[in-house]
């Protein structure tokens, strides 16, 4: 007896067998998935070869306070590379959680802290992943100078020690005319603005990287944030 075409098919024999192997051994299908590991410090590139094309991937994280352009230049810098890179935006993610948002601007508690923290231990997990499968990423996050066990510390357990740090810190009024133009819970008061820009100020004198995109177009920031990386991958700053 012939089956139809498209109609069930018989199992093959040891199908179920093959298939728990599959599973014991981490598989997706017929697709083996890589056990992460963290990011190391990578060695420096080529003269003249393309960011990411001679030393494998990289993590990047994009660093500013709310308004600075981070996100929007980090897409832009992941959108315009020649390999492979992806964009994780700690924002998007903490607003994963729908029913039981604890949104910061309300009242910064218990459970907003630690939807933060959850928020960037996934990043932390994504970001080790695509980099255990080539792919380079930049993470974007206001992470405070002045609180280095879960900001810069924290990123490091999470990713590994070869994450490049870049902070993006414009002037206060460039600041406040960005944020002007948000709308929900990405929007915050000129008081808050104001009092993130200072505490950002802290990164000065670091031994950082810092950008200040004042006057530079999403296009420039993203060009100079090009640069940065290449100089960070020549010496990687010490953090």
């Amino acid at each position: 007896m012939q089956h139809a075409v498209g109609g069930p098919q018989p199992p093959r024999p040891g199908h179920g067998q093959e298939h728990a192997q599959n599973m014991a051994a981490g598989t997706t299908g017929h697709f083996p998935m890589p056990a992460p590991a963290p990011v190391q410090v990578p060695t420096a590139p080529s003269s003249g070869s393309l960011p990411g094309a001679a030393h494998g991937p990289i993590a990047v994280l994009l660093i500013g306070a709310a308004g600075a352009g981070k996100t929007t230049i980090a897409r832009h810098w992941a959108d315009h590379r020649g390999v492979p890179t992806a964009h994780i935006s700690l924002d998007d993610v903490r607003e994963w959680v729908r029913s039981g948002f604890a949104d910061p601007q309300v009242g910064w508690n218990e459970n907003s802290e630690a939807q933060y923290r959850l928020a960037r231990r996934t990043c932390g997990f994504a970001a080790r992943n695509f980099l255990a499968n080539g792919v380079s990423c930049i993470i974007d996050d206001a992470v405070f100078p002045d609180r280095p066990t879960v900001g810069l510390g924290g990123w490091k357990r999470h990713v590994g020690p070869g994450l490049l740090p870049v902070v993006l810190l414009p002037g206060l009024d460039i600041v406040l005319t960005r944020n002007a133009e948000r709308s929900g819970n990405r929007r915050l008061s000129d008081e808050e603005v104001a009092r993130i820009h200072g505490r950002m100020a802290g990164w000065y004198g670091s031994g950082l990287p810092i950008i200040d995109n004042s006057h530079l177009d999403v296009e420039a920031a993203s060009a100079a944030l090009d640069r940065v990386v290449i100089r960070s991958l020549q010496g990687p700053p010490i953090w």
